[in-house]
């Protein structure tokens, strides 16, 4: 009876340690990744080239590690930051600003409604990007 109490205790651990670890759905991607996998849908929506394709990535790598910087900020005992949300929305403006001028006017188009499909996804109830 010790045995299978002390068994069930040992995988409970393991349960909640691994739950703990998977938080975020698989939110807690690298700036690397984030770039990579925003910068292909990117170029699927919007039928970048090579060149747009890299100046896409770099823009969104550089933004991504700012935010990341601030959010471990943030984290590690830099406060709350009630005005983060800000400073990402300003962020994510002078993005855009910034691809529309790497994007023709038509791609422009199609990114701003991709937009706007994340945005309606995100107001839904989410799921997977």
């Amino acid at each position: 009876m010790k045995k299978s109490g002390i068994l069930m205790l040992v995988i409970m651990m393991i349960s909640f340690a691994g739950m703990a670890q998977n938080r975020g759905g698989g939110q807690q991607r690298s700036p690397e990744e984030r770039a990579k996998s925003e910068t292909a849908t990117i170029k699927e929506k919007c039928g970048l080239d090579t060149a747009q394709e890299k100046k896409v990535y770099d823009l969104i790598l550089a933004n991504g590690k700012k935010t990341a910087k601030m959010r471990e900020e943030m984290m590690s005992g830099g406060g709350p930051s009630g005005d983060m949300r800000e400073k990402t929305t300003k962020m994510r403006e002078e993005q855009n600003a910034e691809i529309k001028k790497i994007l023709t006017a038509e791609q422009y188009k199609k990114y701003e409604k991709y937009l706007e499909e994340r945005r309606a996804q995100r107001q839904g109830g989410g799921g997977p990007r």
